[in-house]
C-alpha cells in the first residue's frame, strides 16, 4: 500500500513538474513578466514624468493611445504628440507643419521613452515575435532568456530592431536587456541593467544604467556575459524622476 502512495506522488510530482516546463513558454513569460510589473493597469491610468528636460504624459486604453512630450526654451513651449491617428507637432499650442522626414523621427524618438518607460508592457502587441532562448547565468543567478523581433507590418520605423529580455527565475520581472538598432555606420548595441525600482499606483518602474560594447559587430547575446565580466561601457544613466499615476 506504501509503495502505492509513493507511485501515485511520485507520477504527481513528474506531472506537475512536466506542466511547468511546458508553461515555460516565451509568451507565458512575458505574460507573467507583465502581470507582476503592473501591466494590466497600464491600459487605464495617466501616467506622467520627467526625463531629463522633457516632460512625458502617456493615456493608453484598449489599443487607443496617447504619447506625449513637452519642453520649453526661452521663448517657447513645444508638445509633441503621437497617438492613433498619427504625430503631431504644437508650438505654443498652435499646430506646425512638419516634414514627413522628421515626423517620422520625432515619433520615434517620443515612442522610444515611453516604450522604455513601461516594459514589459507592449510585448504583447502583434507586430511582436517571442523566441524562448536557452538560460543565461548573470551575476550568480539564472535567467529566463527570451528574444524578441518585430514584424515590418505594424512593427514601426525601427522594426528590425532585435531585442534580448532577461527574465528573473524567482520574480519574474525584467533585470536586465539589450537590444541591437541601425546606426549610419552599422548596427549599435545596448545593454541595460534596472535599478532603483518602485512601484507607483501598482505599476512598476525602473531606471536603467546604459552600456555599450567596444566591439559592435559582436553577436547579441554574448552582452549578458560581457557585462559579468565588467567588460562594457558605460555611457549613460536612464533616469525617470517625478512620476505620477492616475
Amino acid at each position: 500500500m506504501k509503495y502505492l502512495v509513493v507511485v501515485i506522488l511520485s507520477f504527481c510530482f513528474l506531472n506537475c513538474k512536466q506542466d511547468v516546463r511546458e508553461d515555460m513558454s516565451a509568451q507565458s513569460l512575458i505574460d507573467r513578466s507583465i502581470e507582476v510589473s503592473g501591466g494590466h493597469l497600464i491600459d487605464s491610468t495617466i501616467i506622467d514624468f520627467d526625463f531629463r528636460d522633457k516632460h512625458y504624459m502617456s493615456f493608453r486604453n484598449k489599443g487607443v493611445f496617447h504619447l506625449e512630450r513637452r519642453f520649453k526654451d526661452s521663448v517657447n513651449e513645444t508638445k509633441d504628440i503621437l497617438n492613433n491617428k498619427g504625430f503631431m507637432r504644437l508650438i505654443n499650442n498652435f499646430p506646425m507643419a512638419v516634414r514627413d522626414s522628421m515626423a517620422v523621427k520625432y515619433s520615434a524618438s517620443v515612442n522610444s521613452v515611453h516604450y522604455f518607460s513601461v516594459l514589459p508592457y507592449g510585448l504583447n502587441d502583434k507586430a511582436v515575435n517571442k523566441e524562448l532562448l536557452d538560460d543565461t547565468t548573470i551575476k550568480n543567478k539564472t535567467y529566463h532568456t527570451i528574444k524578441v523581433t518585430f514584424n515590418e507590418d505594424g512593427g514601426g520605423e525601427d522594426y528590425e530592431d532585435v531585442f534580448i529580455y532577461w527574465i528573473n527565475k524567482d520574480t519574474f520581472k525584467v533585470d536586465y536587456l539589450a537590444y541591437s538598432y541601425d546606426e549610419s555606420d552599422g548596427l549599435g548595441l545596448r545593454f541595460r541593467e534596472a535599478y532603483n525600482e518602485r512601484y507607483v499606483e501598482g505599476i512598476r518602474f525602473v531606471d536603467y544604467n546604459n552600456y555599450k560594447p567596444e566591439n559592435p559587430s559582436i553577436p547579441l547575446i554574448k552582452l549578458a556575459e560581457l557585462f559579468d565580466q565588467g567588460a562594457l561601457k558605460l555611457l549613460s544613466k536612464i533616469e525617470l524622476e517625478n512620476v505620477t499615476v492616475n
